[in-house]
């Protein structure tokens, strides 16, 4: 049984652009707060950089299939049951409460 799932490279396209963002956030952040830093090499978890491997990134893509497919069982569910065809927003944000509590 071959499931289609995302594409591994943009899960970790998509993860290292929010790494990217929350380290320059943090470095902003940190620029803000110190006053006496003593500068030394990276040896605290925030100095290095944030990484996947494969298999973190396969299981990822899979989950967001997963949850994605879910979603959209369930919208399409409170649409059919409101006697709609197709899925809209309002059908979404009735099942997300639940949907995260689920997952």
């Amino acid at each position: 049984m071959d499931k289609k799932t995302f594409d591994p490279d943009l899960i970790h396209a998509i993860f290292k652009q929010i790494w990217t963002k929350r380290a320059k956030e943090r470095e902003r952040n940190q620029s803000i707060d110190a006053v006496d830093v003593e500068v030394g090499a990276c040896t605290s978890k925030k100095g290095r950089s944030t990484s996947a491997n494969a298999n973190a990134l396969k299981l990822s893509s899979e989950l967001l299939q997963i949850f994605i497919s879910e979603a959209v069982q369930r919208a399409a569910t409170i649409a059919e049951a409101e006697g709609g065809r197709e899925i809209e927003a309002t059908h979404v944000e009735r099942i997300l409460p639940q949907l995260l509590l689920d997952f």
